[in-house]
């Protein structure tokens, strides 16, 4: 019995080192690279990323994880696949931008928003005040690419600074409208970043049995239409991002992500 007894002890002290080895962030007080100057609004579709700071107990790598080319390839297939006006520069590239949560102007522009590895956030008073101002005047949040208990629970905290009075977060089943506006989605795909997926032969659990089980989560407003939907314990991003690094990662998971990445960027704008 003490033989077993610390086994079991030596299996769960491994396991605490191998999620601390796991958890990402511990940078706090700065905002990350310049994303340079946002083009010129011109009332077309244009991909809008958040820019926000980490905090030093987080777990994630920051908001510029999959930029620029996520949103560029998801502006494509947008303009690809439906027939969403999309704007482009002069050189026929997608325009896309990032902006901060205090910048209501530029926000105001957005109809859709998107953060990046949200298991590592901050948001100080500011800034939750203003994103929440942002969802009740109609405006549309996606949050992606967290692993794990630990990121989800420093999220849910960190999200609910700006979530309207009343409201709640929920499991968003998979009947919902979200996953039918335009492909029918019946399973969340588990989307591994494309160097875990190689490195580890073929795994799509990041973070083993802490994230065996992808989630749809999300925050309806009073007349049940989501105002913000989180996709954990999966990473949509690195389908977008990585689609022509690799033929296999590609028939895997390009096509499930960008059925769910369409639906949303189309449910966004119309409900």
């Amino acid at each position: 019995m003490r033989r077993v007894a610390l086994a079991a002890l030596i299996a769960i002290a491994a396991a605490a080192v191998l999620s601390a080895q796991f958890r990402r962030g511990g940078r706090f007080g700065g905002y990350g690279p310049s994303p340079g100057v946002n083009p010129k609004y011109d009332g077309a579709f244009t991909f809008c990323r958040i820019m926000v700071r980490n905090a030093p107990d987080g777990d994630g790598n920051g908001w510029w994880v999959d930029w620029p080319r996520a949103d560029t390839n998801l502006s494509f297939r947008l303009s690809e696949l439906t027939t969403t006006l999309v704007s482009r520069d002069a050189s026929g590239g997608f325009n896309h931008v990032v902006i901060k949560l205090t910048d209501d102007a530029e926000l105001s522009k957005c109809p859709f928003i998107m953060l990046t590895e949200p298991g590592g956030v901050y948001f100080d008073d500011e800034e939750a005040k203003h994103l929440r101002g942002y969802l009740e005047r109609g405006g549309f949040f996606w949050a992606d690419d967290f692993w794990g208990e630990y990121a989800w629970e420093h999220w849910a905290r960190e999200i609910q600074k700006a979530i309207p009075p009343g409201y709640t977060i929920i499991d968003v089943p998979m009947d919902h409208p979200i996953f039918h506006v335009l492909y029918d989605v019946r399973e969340l795909p588990q989307i591994p970043s494309i160097g875990f997926y190689f490195g580890t032969g073929g795994q799509t659990s990041e973070r083993g049995r802490d994230s065996a089980v992808p989630h749809a989560r999300g925050v309806a407003d009073a007349d049940g239409r989501l105002i913000v939907f989180m996709t954990h314990n999966t990473d949509f991003g690195d389908a977008f991002e990585r689609e022509g690094e690799s033929r296999e990662y590609f028939d895997r998971f390009a096509g499930p992500g960008y059925a769910v990445g369409i639906n949303v960027l189309l449910y966004s704008m119309t409900h």
